[in-house]
């Protein structure tokens, strides 16, 4: 394998102009109710920040608030 192949790898360099990662506000689904994937892992944080949780978030909220437990809690790094 040459070092050139190397460098044009997408998974170690996605295209910055991808799609693969949107802001929960441009989500199609985003004003569904969160997953309960999400409500578990927000359960998590909130308790660990000791921040109330909220169950009524939709799935773009939850995914911004996980983003905030995250940072305050230092888990997701």
């Amino acid at each position: 394998m040459s070092d050139d192949n190397a460098h044009n790898n997408p998974k170690s360099e996605p295209d910055p102009n991808s799609n693969a990662v949107k802001d929960p506000a441009d989500w199609t689904t985003g004003d569904e109710p969160m997953t309960g994937a999400q409500a578990s892992y927000l359960k998590t944080l909130s308790e660990q920040a000791k921040v109330p949780f909220d169950p009524d978030l939709t799935k773009a909220d939850a995914s911004k608030r996980i983003d905030e437990l995250q940072e305050m809690t230092g888990r997701g790094r």
